[in-house]
């Protein structure tokens, strides 16, 4: 009669056996499988997403029902009296920067929801200077550094391009982003005076 250890033994033989010989193929098998199929799906979301956004414009969402920033002017052409004056009520003023919609000079289909440093008015139209938070910007004689603000969301250096004023439509704007602080704005207004003859 054998004894309790080794049936024991054998039953633990016969389980490894079924484990190594069967049960591990198949979920190797299975676990593989499981892989090869979430690849796939990854791959055929990421193709949907590609025709998704090669379908849609852009800007859609962005600009829906509000006119976009498509034009600009060499900023003597649009020389004035610049004054800082800004006031959080909902109208953009001079020393407040904003956000609109700019279209690219070389493709007007394409653009960029960007903040613009707003420098005048001219009815309803405002008068806007581009800021960029591209570190290229800092050598280049037509910015001037404005620093970081909270129209950065990463609060990065940036800077406003002097030799182009946008025409930004009031109705534009989709939100006001920050006030400059007034010695930095007099030093973009210098810059304008000096260089742009504003007043």
């Amino acid at each position: 009669m054998a004894s309790p250890r080794k049936s024991q033994w054998k039953t633990f033989q016969r389980f490894a056996e079924d484990l190594v010989v069967n049960k591990a193929p198949r979920l190797i098998r299975h676990v593989q499988t499981s892989q090869i199929v979430l690849r796939e799906l990854q791959q055929a979301v990421k193709i949907t997403a590609d025709v998704i956004a090669a379908a849609t414009p852009q800007h859609a969402a962005i600009t829906a029902g509000r006119p976009v920033t498509s034009t600009s002017f060499p900023t003597a052409h649009r020389a004035r009296k610049v004054v800082y004056a800004p006031d959080l009520d909902g109208r953009a003023d001079p020393g407040e920067i904003v956000w609109t919609w700019v279209v690219y000079e070389d493709d007007p289909t394409k653009g960029k929801d960007r903040p613009v440093l707003v420098v005048g008015r001219d009815r309803s139209v405002l008068l806007g200077l581009m800021v960029s938070s591209q570190e290229r910007h800092e050598t280049d004689p037509d910015w001037v550094g404005i620093g970081a603000g909270e129209w950065d969301y990463e609060r990065r250096r940036s800077w406003v391009r002097l030799d182009r004023v946008l025409d930004v439509p009031e109705e534009g704007i989709r939100r006001e982003g920050a006030v400059l602080e007034r010695e930095i704005f007099d030093v973009v207004a210098a810059r304008l005076r000096a260089e742009y003859s504003w007043r």
